[in-house]
């Protein structure tokens, strides 16, 4: 409310942006949309290293963008739900009962939320049709770990090209 009445009283106008617009603005929603997501990952402030309620407010976000772009949604977008999806899905097996870390190796895949999993390997490949971009390859990289039974059993060389493609977009 406080911020709706300072707009208004600035006089800062509402405009949509053009169509033109939307891609360059596009990956400033889905950073923000991350930022809040990272933060409830692995919390910068606070007693709780994780926040699920951050989690679950920027995947909620993550899905109501999707839905917004109509037809079809710019892959990154699908993307960026996938991959909050696939890292909030570890949420229960990412602490031990004295709230510290455990790493992904020694995590218990039991409890890894697989309904979560499955709702996002579809998307991971959606994203990936769309083209290589940095939230689809974190994203697939995410679901090879996933896919896996065992840490033993991760697809490490799929991983490093994966890496590579990442480093040649985001240096």
């Amino acid at each position: 409310m406080r911020a709706k009445r300072k707009i208004h009283d600035a006089g800062i106008p509402y405009t949509v942006p053009d169509t033109h617009e939307m891609p360059v603005r596009m990956d400033a929603v889905l950073t923000v949309i991350y930022l809040i997501f990272n933060e409830g990952d692995a919390a910068t402030r606070g007693e709780a290293l994780v926040r699920a309620d951050l989690c679950a407010e920027a995947i909620r976000l993550g899905r109501l963008v999707r839905r917004l772009m109509t037809s079809q949604p710019p892959a990154e977008v699908t993307a960026l739900v996938a991959l909050m999806l696939l890292h909030d899905a570890r949420r229960d097996a990412r602490l031990d009962e004295a709230g510290d870390l455990v790493l992904l190796a020694e995590q218990g895949r039991r409890r890894w939320n697989q309904p979560q999993i499955a709702e996002a390997l579809p998307l991971v490949e959606e994203a990936l049709r769309g083209g290589p971009g940095p939230f689809a390859l974190q994203a697939a990289i995410a679901a090879l770990h996933c896919q896996a039974a065992r840490a033993a059993e991760t697809d490490w060389p799929q991983i490093v090209r994966l890496y590579d493609l990442l480093e040649r977009l985001q240096p």
